[in-house]
This record gives C-alpha cells, structure tokens and sequence, in this order.
C-alpha cells in the first residue's frame, strides 16, 4: 500500500506524520528499517536484538483505564485498574499524536484471536520497526485480501519516545498506558518496552470476552490426539511454555487463551 493510502487510512485516527509511513510491512523488511534506524543489531544466526532501555519489563503501576459511562460499571477499580479521567486521556492523546506528526510510522493490521468469532482487528500505529517486527510476529497475519477491508476494531498509538508529564496528563510517572473502551484506543507511551503492546490487548480482551461469555485464561494450552484439551496455569516465568511442550501433543498456545463454547483459542498467532 502507498503512502498516500496510508495517510487516508491514518486520517479516520486523526493522525497524520510529515515523515514517511510504512503500512503492514513484511518481518524482512522490518528487519531491515529497524537496522537502518539503528534499533538494533544482528546476532549470531540472524535473530534482531534490541534494547528496551531503562524499561525492560512492564511498568503495572503506570497502567491506567478511563472512567467513563460505557465500561465504568464493569471494571473493578482499585490498584491494577486505576482510573483516568477522560480529560485527562484526551490531553494525553493530542499531545501524543503531535507527537507522531514527526515521526517515521510503522502500522500493522493484525489479529488478536485465532477463532474468526471472537478475534479482534486490531491497528497498532507505532515509532519504532522493532515493534511492529514485533507485534506481526506475536498476532495473526490477516490473509493479503482482508486487508483492503480491514476495519479495526481497536487502535494501539505507541509513542516510547514521549513521555508524559504527571502534571499535565494525571499520570504516575512519564510512562503511561491508557486503556479508553470508549473510543476503543491504547496509548502507550515514556516506555520501550514492546510487551506493553501484547500486554494492553491481553487487557483489552480480559474486558471484551466475559461481556461475551468467553474465559480469557493467562495459560499455556495444549490437545491430545484424542482432541482432550489441557491448560497450564501460572505467571510468567513459571513454566507454562515448557510443560506445555509436549512432543506426544499439539501445542495451541504457550500464553494467551480463550474459552468459549467451541473450544480454547489462543489469542496470539504463536508463542510469546
């Protein structure tokens, strides 16, 4: 897709950039601006290294969701969901997408959700290649002839390189990540850290899938050949990946599922 293509399609986000913008492209060409940008290196056998800097896991305590009409009654408040006035989010938001005005932008269109009932369409607009390296390799891949009619169903704007100001946008720190179901929308900002992206939309279903009568589960998951179902559950680093390996049976997922009333679907197009 073109540029100019690319600028329509991030008008409907009210985000423009005087730089170029690179819509949905291939891991080898990621790989390729990321060096060029000077993201990151090659190691031994090809794989992409890149530094996350002072951040290099999640920052829980700068997460926040908006408080507003349409969600307010089905969040439960308090320390891991703290609530952010829209104002504030709003202020937030202006100040973010000036922000990417002069940035080179790196968009994908991808899929959370490997069953076609409950995925969802999900556009990450994002400064670093490393990151959209990133999220296309972790989400679904649309097949080619959706995406001239991709319609996403939730934006993701990533900013690593602003930070927030507590003063001005009520956050905790110069790292913020905003959750609005309202306007359907993550920002994330003041961190390198690409996992807040997996992160915020792992948030994101935990909200949307109940309303729907599906389990969202943090689990690894596997199937027999008899089609049983096991789930491994346990925080990160526990050691879901590994006992989910199995050599006997097919691995669904190592971290991210869905239960609905036909069957556990991982959320991601592989393993974390």
């Amino acid at each position: 897709m073109s540029t100019a293509q690319v600028g329509r399609g991030l008008e409907a986000h009210g985000v423009q950039s005087s730089k170029p913008v690179h819509f949905n492209l291939s891991a080898p060409a990621l790989y390729e601006h990321a060096i060029r940008r000077s993201e990151g290196v090659l190691a031994a056998e090809g794989p992409l290294v890149c530094r996350t800097g002072a951040h290099t896991g999640r920052s829980p305590n700068d997460k926040f969701v908006v408080k507003e009409p349409s969600s307010e009654a089905h969040v439960w408040w308090g320390k891991v969901n703290r609530p952010i006035e829209p104002a504030q989010f709003d202020v937030l938001r202006k100040d973010i997408v000036a922000h990417l005005k002069g940035q080179e932008l790196f968009v994908q269109d991808l899929y959370a959700g490997a069953d076609a009932e409950y995925r969802l369409p999900v556009r990450f607009i994002q400064e670093h290649a490393w990151h959209s390296l990133f999220v296309r390799n972790l989400f679904i891949v649309p097949p080619a002839g959706d995406l001239a009619s991709f319609d996403p169903q939730f934006t993701v704007l990533t900013a690593p390189t602003f930070k927030a100001d507590p003063a001005r946008h009520g956050t905790r720190s110069e790292v913020a990540i905003a959750v609005n179901f309202a306007s359907r929308e993550v920002l994330i900002c003041g961190t390198s850290y690409a996992g807040e992206n997996k992160k915020s939309i792992f948030t994101v279903l935990n909200y949307l899938l109940p309303l729907r009568h599906v389990l969202a589960m943090h689990c690894s998951a596997n199937i027999g050949p008899g089609g049983d179902t096991t789930l491994f559950f346990g925080l990160s680093g526990t050691g879901k990946t590994t006992l989910s390996s199995d050599p006997e049976r097919q691995l669904i997922g190592d971290d991210e599922h869905g239960w609905s009333d036909r069957g556990v679907f991982n959320f991601e197009g592989g393993c974390y």
